[in-house]
């Protein structure tokens, strides 16, 4: 009897992700013979708990976790893999753990605690030791300070993020898989949408950027649960998911099922593709910003505005935003109101004076040259 076709999808789609990595990496590997799959939940049966963390799959004398005991070797590539706890970054942990040692890649994972929960360091600790259980190696929780920059979302993003680069530095791994799904793919394009962001931003989150990559962008949240109850894996519902003080939240939890009920099912999908479309025109203008920046550069921080007040304005927005970046403007902090006001600088010129933007850059048009530099230099 083959796989739930939730386990199926989901490995389907961490196998095509882990290939491409270990090309990339340049991995080789013999694959090993075949071998059973792991034993399923039968329907009904309850979930196990996280302290019998030598049962959670399967028949604990072929593994822990029922996976095939075929590691890569010691020296292989590493990929680590994001784990809060629920269902969906469970689910992709446990499939990275049953398909990277097919193809040569070795498979750790991190755990970040916020520590905005009371025992969220103990929690962190569970999770962390369920991984172990399920063959990945290494494993970290890895306690953060959350600051108070951009909201609490923000800010916990952020702290998230950086523990993750850390993680993926020190252990010298080629990549970190996110556990975002299709379902938060949707909830990203219509934030997008409400902050009035432009383009980039309704095109969501990309599949693939610097170390992260996203194998479950393509799949539901409700693949990710029933994998999970499929393979009897624990899995941890953070009570932020579900609290209305959080835009992300409510979004989820109100906005979406009104748009389900009144507009008919398949909003979500409809929303995800909206992204795919929005990513493929986005990179398009930004490779065609990109050009026409380094052809209208004049000198360090200068470009030529006559030329520029030619361009499309969804170019020569993005030339403008690339060149406030590039003369130290946060990316964080950098909006469409202030892109708004530099273009003003070249298409309704009337002897303004210098603009000033986040980051203490400064931007100024005199003789015909729009200069960004930072101020005091």
């Amino acid at each position: 009897m083959g796989p739930h076709p939730a386990v199926a999808a989901i490995r389907l789609a961490v196998r095509r992700t882990l290939t491409d990595l270990a090309a990339e990496a340049g991995s080789t590997f013999t694959a090993p013979a075949p071998v059973r799959e792991p034993r399923e939940r039968p329907a009904g049966a309850p979930l196990v708990g996280a302290a019998v963390g030598t049962t959670l799959i399967g028949n604990a004398a072929r593994h822990p976790s029922g996976l095939p005991r075929t590691p890569a070797a010691p020296g292989s590539p590493l990929v680590l893999v994001a784990v809060s706890g629920g269902a969906d970054s469970m689910a992709l942990a446990i499939a990275a753990a049953f398909e990277a040692p097919k193809i040569g890649l070795r498979v750790g994972a991190v755990t970040v605690d916020h520590g905005l929960q009371p025992g969220s360091a103990d929690r962190a600790a569970q999770v962390a030791e369920r991984l172990r259980s399920l063959g990945l190696d290494p494993v970290e929780a890895i306690p953060v300070r959350v600051g108070r920059t951009g909201g609490p979302e923000a800010a916990a993003r952020d702290a998230r993020y950086a523990a993750l680069d850390e993680a993926a530095e020190r252990h010298g791994a080629i990549a970190v898989l996110l556990g975002h799904t299709r379902d938060d793919q949707a909830e990203t394009v219509l934030l997008g949408l409400a902050r009035g962001s432009g383009a980039r931003s309704l095109a969501g989150m990309p599949a693939q950027k610097g170390r992260y990559r996203r194998p479950l962008l393509e799949l539901d949240r409700a693949a990710t649960l029933q994998a999970c109850s499929a393979q009897a894996i624990p899995v941890w519902d953070d009570p932020h998911n579900c609290d209305p003080a959080y835009t992300r939240s409510r979004v989820r939890h109100e906005v979406l099922p009104v748009l389900e009920k009144h507009l008919g099912g398949g909003v979500v999908e409809a929303l995800a593709r909206t992204a795919r479309l929005f990513r493929d025109d986005a990179d398009a203008l930004d490779q065609w910003a990109a050009l026409a920046e380094r052809d209208l550069r004049t000198g360090e921080g200068a470009l030529d505005a006559v030329k520029l007040a030619e361009l499309p304005s969804a170019v020569r927005r993005r030339v403008l935003r690339r060149a406030a970046l590039r003369a130290g403007c946060p990316a964080g902090d950098l909006f469409a109101r202030h892109l708004e006001a530099v273009d003003l600088l070249v298409t309704g010129w009337r002897g303004q004076g210098p603009l000033h933007l986040p980051g203490g850059v400064e931007a100024t048009r005199r003789c015909g040259t729009l200069v960004f530099r930072r101020q005091g230099a």
